[in-house]
């Protein structure tokens, strides 16, 4: 008897009979590392209130630094949201809008602030894009140019979590997804501070804060306080799949994004749940 199935249809696969809620069941297919996408890639997250709102004396400087940058590094720069996100937070719960309807309103900001960096870097070609075409085409704006610029907020938008009356992840989380996704070489978060403290350096105790050089995820999800970047960026840490380390610098001193970005421990070093195997 001639066999007459079709075989084409069949396609072997070690999930076809598992269910894809059992962690158990899909660990040994899907719990390798993804292969990384730009992995000579180096992202830098500059902050809104930190940076951008302190208007040209702090933006400036940056802008130059990352000019002289571009010939070394190949770079997505992403930028955070200011002051004006927090009063749209403020309206916004006047009016009792839910944490879905915050979510974009605030990213746009971060959106102004990096359209006000791209221009100021356009001279060298660089552009600012959206958060479609960095999941789609950024490799091929990268062959073109040395950098482009984009928001720092992670698209949730309306579909954010509703755990908090405030969106929880904005755009220090956002900047880390982002770099974990594409496998990048690094992240670096430029702040107005030299990295995590013992005490919130521009609170009442600033004068009793000291800095702590290198820590881990595990070590701050001890402690409490203040911290120079979101609290939601511990738990996307904690499940990271290629960024090992994270550096928060402080961007108001001339010098130390360059020394971040060529390997130079300058601020502070949060180790993340990713591993080198």
């Amino acid at each position: 008897m001639v066999d007459t199935s079709n075989s084409i249809k069949h396609v072997a696969s070690p999930l076809a009979r598992q269910t894809l809620q059992d962690g158990s069941l899909t660990r040994p297919v899907a719990g390798g590392r993804p292969r990384r996408l730009l992995p000579w890639l180096q992202v830098v997250k500059i902050g809104g209130r930190s940076i951008m709102d302190r208007g040209a004396e702090a933006i400036l400087p940056i802008v130059e630094e990352l000019r002289k940058l571009l010939p070394e590094h190949r770079l997505l720069i992403l930028t955070g949201a200011g002051i004006r996100a927090r009063h749209v937070y403020s309206v916004g719960l006047d009016l009792g809008l839910p944490v879905g309807s915050l979510a974009p309103l605030a990213a746009s900001e971060a959106g102004q602030n990096g359209h006000i960096l791209a221009s100021l870097l356009a001279p060298e070609g660089v552009s600012y894009v959206e958060h479609p075409t960095i999941a789609n085409q950024l490799a091929i704006h990268l062959s073109a140019t040395r950098a482009v610029v984009g928001s720092a907020f992670p698209p949730y938008h309306h579909h954010e979590f509703p755990g908090s009356r405030i969106p929880s992840h904005r755009a220090d989380t956002g900047a880390f997804l982002l770099a974990d996704a594409l496998g990048a070489a690094g992240l670096t978060i430029v702040e107005d501070v030299d990295g995590v403290c013992t005490a919130d350096p521009h609170g009442p105790e600033a004068a009793q804060a000291q800095l702590i050089r290198e820590t881990s995820v595990a070590e701050l999800c001890k402690v409490g306080g203040t911290l120079p970047f979101d609290r939601a960026l511990l738990d996307v840490m904690a499940t990271a799949r290629h960024i090992e380390r994270v550096q928060i610098v402080n961007g108001l001193v001339p010098g130390r994004l360059t020394a971040a970005l060529r390997g130079e421990h300058v601020g502070t070093i949060v180790r993340t749940g990713a591993s080198a195997v």
